[in-house]
């Protein structure tokens, strides 16, 4: 892997299987007692988040923690950057606290690269997402759920087909996993009202929908996007009736989905909008799956980022982890 995480882009097939599979190690910790390693001993790993975040926050903390990191959590609110002092300033400051990886989420698209490439900082940059750009972290742990689900004994997910619903213009989730799934082998289908895609769309490597009913049958796996009202500076679809009737996915449109396939969601959720109660309480939704799985992915990639680069098989890595210490 290279040293910093800013784009699904920036994964090669290898590299991305590389985590899927190092995620499978390290999903059998949470199974422990004890849901720990040492691994990452003596790093510390600030998350520096300029927007409100619940899961992915969390999430990062949990996988820090669970290595045996030291965590720095740092909101915007509260902070100096509520008085004013720049995204530079604030990574100098971090790079004098010994920073071994930062994790930011940004309201910016590009600040994640630009934090990665300025030099203000020595250790890894993790994109948790910026602006409507991208949130590559999302993206694998969205394939790790679809490999358990889909994969068989297949390691990536080859031939597989995964179609995407809604808010495609403001969704950094999107252009993650249209990134990601291509190149693990899958067939994306983007589902969405014209006004909802962005310009230059046809570029992607992806085909595209604006009928949810023609492309539910033939779907292994349908992820269910939220509509970013605040995002949004205009009216983007009539009235949020209308939105869900045409591309919310209910309990008749489920039934039109292969016996295998899954439905995804990664939160938060708009209940009764772009998915129903009885679709999003079903056995089929994987929402709250992929939240467990997000804790497995993100110790997986500070495990690669910092710790090791090869599958962190259980005995060996806490074997690794004490050889470090003892040098």
């Amino acid at each position: 892997m290279k040293r910093h995480l800013i784009s699904a882009a920036d994964l090669t097939r290898d590299d991305a299987i590389l985590v899927l599979d190092t995620a499978e190690e390290m999903a059998r910790v949470a199974d422990r007692p004890i849901k720990k390693l040492p691994t990452l001993r003596g790093r510390t790993v600030v998350n520096l988040f300029f927007e409100d975040s619940t899961r992915t926050r969390i999430s990062f903390e949990a996988a820090a923690k669970r290595l045996s990191a030291d965590v720095i959590n740092f909101s915007a609110k509260g902070s100096s950057v509520s008085k004013g002092e720049s995204l530079k300033d604030t990574a100098l400051t971090l790079e004098a606290m010994g920073a071994d990886a930062v994790v930011i989420r940004h309201h910016t698209s590009g600040a994640p690269h630009r934090l990665a490439n300025s030099g203000w900082i020595n250790g890894s940059v993790v994109n948790a997402g910026d602006g409507t750009h991208e949130h590559p972290t999302q993206a694998l742990l969205d394939a790790f759920t679809m490999r358990r689900h889909l994969s068989g004994t297949g390691r990536d997910l080859a031939g597989r087909r995964i179609t995407v619903v809604g808010d495609i213009l403001h969704s950094r989730v999107a252009r993650s996993n249209v990134l990601l799934l291509n190149t693990l082998g899958a067939e994306v289908t983007l589902v969405a009202p014209p006004t909802l895609l962005p310009i230059g769309v046809e570029n992607w490597p992806c085909e595209i929908s604006y009928d949810l009913n023609a492309v539910l049958a033939k779907s292994d796996a349908v992820m269910m996007l939220r509509v970013q009202r605040e995002r949004m500076n205009a009216a983007f679809f009539p009235t949020e009736r209308e939105y869900a009737r045409r591309y919310g996915l209910d309990g008749t449109r489920m039934a039109c989905l292969p016996e295998h396939a899954i439905v995804m969601h990664p939160g938060p959720m708009n209940r009764g909008m772009e998915i129903t109660a009885e679709v999003a309480d079903s056995p089929r939704c994987t929402a709250v799956e992929q939240v467990k799985n997000g804790v497995s992915i993100r110790m997986a990639v500070l495990y690669l980022l910092l710790g090791g680069a090869a599958p962190a098989v259980t005995g060996p890595a806490v074997t690794h982890a004490r050889t470090e210490e003892n040098q």
